[in-house]
């Protein structure tokens, strides 16, 4: 194994720390370019350096097929052409005309301006355009629910509001009756029918306010630019409550976040070629997306459904964006490095039991020059080349985030593949927090805090951390430094802002509920959380309390425990069923037996499954909020069983611990 290199240290010299990067012991940096200190000024530093270099792509659709598979299902596939790419200063311009267009429109300076739309080029350009005109841009994914959409817009109160066609046409024609204080509508894709919405909104294309933008009259006009003190972006995030927090970011705070970011990534350049799929409403694309174009990257836009040639919506034979793009630099959630992995292991099985062995004494041989530090140029060339090639060949890096990467997948892309930065931050610390070095190739840690931000380990006595634990000190992770947030909008003065403060010294704190162990090299692991929200495998987070406060609506649900791991992508549930619900049900069904026999029954799981699928439904959840399996359990639970409290909340450690039996079996991991 590698000597152990000490990445971080505590500048108290206590085990609580705080911990800072060894390259920061004595300042935590703030800006990665002098007097660059505002998202604006990062831009046209960047146009300025690579003003015809090309910068933000998107490949042609060329049209759309349709192709039976295999079990009889058709399914629409698209058709793609090559990239196409803006230059720097092409995309500088239409920053520069789309700004001016929303001035024209009545957006302005430090009102907030929503937006609402999928990863691609027109985002981007709408939110250099926001960042330059003074404009706080506030994000919601693609993905929220209706309600979510419209509790946020509602409570940022913007008048104006970026989206697509497809959005427009979904999720946002159902609730744009009940948004008070929307005016103007703009989209990005395919003409709509303007007949078809309120006629108190003004509905304009992305082209429309560029060339609005572009009349002399309006392009002349003077401006207020952003200062580091103002707010840049809003972004509304779960929250345990089960509604959208917006978390105010101001332009130092990113300025700061990316700064540490970059310095973990070295050698980013004009060499480099991003491809962005991953939501931008996301903090983790967002500031990637900006890193990578402050540093001269071309950024290729993709999505989940087109990334490789085995991408749902990629007919046989055609060429996943990957493919086209050849990406040297790609950000991932654990869901998709695994399926990455799955795809490769699923080639191996159709090889030859000599290519399979070959390529079993490679993988073992390199994993093992790796773990030393070093490399296998021959296993590359013989072996993982044509692996490689899913990927569009050309991978030099990627960064994992969002969640808890497994060991196995982590070793199989470090060897396959390219080393793996695997980061940890949160939207309240603007995505910043720790990220692995690239000499770093041992698993399940998330490498050392950034030059931006430090690290505390507060004691949990209930949850049994403390930092003096052995071996290694524990706690609940606190980060401090300028990349963490100002707190919640609308919230100011309220409990939703005790989870941030500021010091004796004047620097912000945030509390993050996660509970860390600090190595002696001054890596970071994660062990535990405090709160009962949890991210899933693909990043989405889940609020426990809301899911179960939905399902217990039904009277066939007594008590419930919803169970999430965050190395799986669905959840499941420990339900305790009315009796006299449960029977009925059953005698329905033609099933038979006692109490205990139909609760171990697996048909009875199926049946309940199906009822708690339609009060999801009825109570609008997300799809991925619904359990997707289920354990009955003929044991009321009661103070006396020790799994719940005296006033009947759920214990959840002592639940898991209950049924890990269950939780194995349903989620397939014995």
């Amino acid at each position: 194994m590698l000597p152990q290199c000490v990445r971080a240290r505590s500048i108290s010299g206590r085990p609580e720390g705080p911990y800072r990067a060894v390259e920061s012991i004595d300042a935590l940096a703030t800006q990665d370019f002098e007097g660059v200190d505002t998202l604006d000024k990062l831009f046209a530093h960047a146009v300025k350096r690579f003003s015809q270099e090309p910068c933000l792509g998107t490949r042609e659709v060329l049209g759309e097929e349709e192709e039976k598979q295999a079990n009889g299902k058709i399914f629409k596939k698209v058709v793609l052409g090559e990239y196409s790419w803006m230059t720097y200063e092409a995309v500088g311009q239409a920053v520069e005309s789309f700004g001016s267009g929303l001035a024209a429109l009545g957006q302005r300076p430090k009102n907030t301006i929503a937006i609402f739309c999928e990863t691609r080029a027109e985002w981007m350009i709408a939110a250099q355009a926001c960042f330059r005109r003074n404009f706080p841009l506030v994000t919601l994914y693609a993905t929220l629910g209706e309600d979510a959409v419209a509790y946020g817009l509602n409570q940022c109160g913007a008048t104006h509001l970026i989206t697509s066609t497809e959005l427009l046409q979904s999720k946002l024609k159902n609730v744009l009756s009940v948004l008070s204080g929307l005016q103007h509508v703009i989209y990005a894709g395919s003409e709509v029918c303007h007949a078809d919405y309120p006629q108190s909104l003004t509905i304009h294309s992305v082209q429309e306010v560029m060339k609005l933008g572009a009349k002399p009259e309006n392009l002349s006009e003077e401006y207020e630019r952003p200062t580091a003190s103002d707010l840049a972006v809003v972004m509304y995030t779960s929250g345990s409550t089960g509604l959208p927090k917006g978390v105010k970011m101001q332009h130092s705070n990113l300025i700061a976040g990316m700064a540490g970011q970059c310095q973990r990534i070295p050698g980013l350049g004009p060499q480099d070629s991003y491809i962005a799929y991953l939501p931008l409403a996301h903090v983790l694309e967002l500031t990637a997306e900006i890193s990578c174009v402050t540093y001269g990257c071309r950024v290729g836009y993709s999505s989940p459904h087109t990334l490789t040639d085995q991408s749902s919506k990629i007919k046989s034979g055609g060429k996943g964006d990957c493919s086209v793009l050849k990406p040297t630099l790609i950000a991932a959630v654990p869901e998709i490095m695994d399926r990455i992995c799955k795809n490769v292991n699923g080639k191996l099985r159709e090889m030859s039991v000599l290519k399979r062995t070959l390529f079993k004494v490679g993988y073992n041989y390199k994993l093992q020059q790796v773990s030393r530090g070093s490399d296998s140029p021959m296993c590359n060339m013989l072996i993982f080349k044509q692996v490689n090639m899913l990927l569009g060949g050309c991978v030099r890096r990627m960064l994992c985030g969002g969640a808890p990467l497994s060991a196995s997948t982590h070793r199989f892309i470090n060897v396959c593949f390219c080393p793996v930065a695997v980061g940890y931050g949160l939207t309240e610390t603007c995505g910043a927090g720790t990220i692995s070095d690239s000499s770093d190739y041992s698993t399940g840690r998330v490498g050392a805090p950034l030059i931006c931000s430090e690290i505390k380990l507060r004691d949990w006595p209930e949850g049994g951390y403390t930092s003096q634990d052995k071996p290694h000190p524990r706690g609940e992770i606190l980060f401090g430094g300028p990349n963490v947030a100002m707190g919640y909008y609308g919230s100011e003065g309220e409990g939703e802002n005790d989870n941030f403060w500021l010091d004796e010294a004047g620097q912000r704190w945030f509390c993050t509920g996660d509970v860390g162990e600090v190595h002696p090299d001054g890596c970071l692991q994660i062990v535990d959380r405090k709160k009962d929200l949890v991210k899933l495998q693909a990043g989405e987070y889940v609020s426990l309390g809301k899911v179960e406060a939905a399902l217990k609506n039904s009277p066939l649900i007594e008590n419930i425990c919803v169970y999430a791991s965050s190395d799986q992508n669905y959840l499941i549930s420990f339900v305790v069923p009315n009796q006299k619900q449960l029977t009925e049900l059953a005698n329905k069904s033609g099933i038979e037996g006692e109490w205990e026999e139909l609760c171990n029954h697996t048909m009875m799981e199926e049946e309940v499954l199906k009822v708690i699928k339609e009060i999801a439904v009825k109570n609008k959840l997300e799809k991925f909020e619904v359990p997707q399996k289920i354990r009955l359990s003929s044991e009321v639970w009661t103070p006396e069983t020790g799994l719940v409290t005296d006033a009947f909340k759920l214990k959840r450690k002592e639940l898991k611990n209950h049924y890990i039996k269950d939780i194995e079996r349903l989620y397939g991991t014995k």
